[in-house]
Parts: C-alpha cells; sequence; structure tokens
C-alpha cells in the first residue's frame, strides 16, 4: 500500500485573506447635538466603505450635559442586546426629548426597538456598564479628546466639536491611505 506524497499548497491553493478593516472610533456623547449631525458622515462613509471600515462608537460624556453619562451606559446595554448603532441613532435623534425627560427616555427608546427595557432600568442602576463609558472617557482624556465628536483614525485625531465641515473628506483620505496600503488601525 503506497501513500501519495503530501504536497505543501502553493499560493493558488490558500484562499485569500481579507485585509484587516480600517478602524475609526467615533469620541461621541448621545446628548450632543453636533453628534446627532454626525451620523450623516457616519452613515456616509458605512456607505462607501462597507466592511472595509469598522466603525467603533467610544464614550465621551460631557460634563455639561446631565444625562450624557448614563446614555452612554444605555448604549453599552443596547449593543450588548445586539442593537447598539440603532439604539445611539434613535436617541442622538431625539437628543432634545433626553434633554427634558433623562433617564425614562433611555429605557423607552430601549422598547421602542424591542429591546428588553426593564433589563435596561436594571443596567443603569446598578452601573454594570460604567467601567467602559470610564474607561473610554479615560483613554479620550489622554488622547487629547476635549469634545464631541471626535475621530480618530490611523492615529490622527480629527475634532468635530468646533467644526465638522470637511472632516468626512479628511477620514476618507485616510481611509484611502491606509486601505492602499493595506494597513488596518
Amino acid at each position: 500500500m503506497s501513500e501519495s506524497p503530501v504536497s505543501s499548497p502553493d499560493a493558488s491553493d490558500t484562499p485569500s485573506t481579507p485585509a484587516a478593516p480600517v478602524v475609526l472610533d467615533v469620541w461621541c456623547e448621545l446628548q450632543c447635538p453636533d453628534c446627532r449631525t454626525a451620523l450623516d458622515d457616519v452613515r456616509a462613509l458605512r456607505a462607501r466603505y462597507g466592511d472595509r471600515l469598522e466603525v467603533r462608537l467610544r464614550h465621551f460624556p460631557l460634563e455639561k450635559h446631565k444625562h450624557a453619562f448614563a446614555a452612554a451606559q444605555a448604549a453599552e446595554e443596547a449593543a450588548e442586546q445586539g442593537q447598539g448603532w440603532p439604539y445611539v441613532e434613535a436617541v442622538l435623534a431625539r437628543v432634545e426629548e433626553l434633554d427634558r425627560r433623562g433617564e425614562p427616555f433611555l429605557v423607552e427608546v430601549a422598547g421602542e426597538l424591542g429591546l428588553d427595557a426593564e433589563e435596561f432600568d436594571t443596567a443603569l442602576i446598578d452601573g454594570r456598564h460604567i467601567l467602559i463609558v470610564d474607561a473610554d472617557q479615560a483613554e479620550g482624556k489622554a488622547i487629547g479628546v476635549t469634545g464631541t465628536p471626535t475621530y480618530v483614525i490611523g492615529g490622527e485625531r480629527l475634532d468635530g466639536g468646533q467644526s465638522q465641515e470637511g472632516l468626512r473628506g479628511r477620514i476618507e483620505e485616510i481611509a484611502d491611505r491606509l486601505l492602499a496600503g493595506g494597513e488596518g488601525n
């Protein structure tokens, strides 16, 4: 009985591995009208790059917004329940209502999206997501984030807190360069 020799695979036998996506960190807070405006850019970037761009929400609650810290924790609960970005977009679409109603509004939005609103209420009480929010905020401060929205892509920080004009174009330039070079983030 003879065995056939084992050949080493050549390049044509090896499936190509897609390049790692470029990471775009979006430092945001859910009580910020400027972050609501920035959603249009985030949507356009997702549409242009698809899976080649990983958009990550990073929390940077501002002291001037009294419900921002609770909203960040609620966003983490939404992510845990599989609806992070839809929840973020729903809350940002109604920033003024968050201003007026606070935590009950956050729980209500969860229910509207079919999430476990009771679990949201419990998460806001027990603070199970507080460490994630604190860590994001500390990291943001360490890299120089002072306002929202702020973007970090390819090691470059782009501040949209004063003006968002031209930021999407700048993000696209950096993403295109990183994707052409095969670099993720």
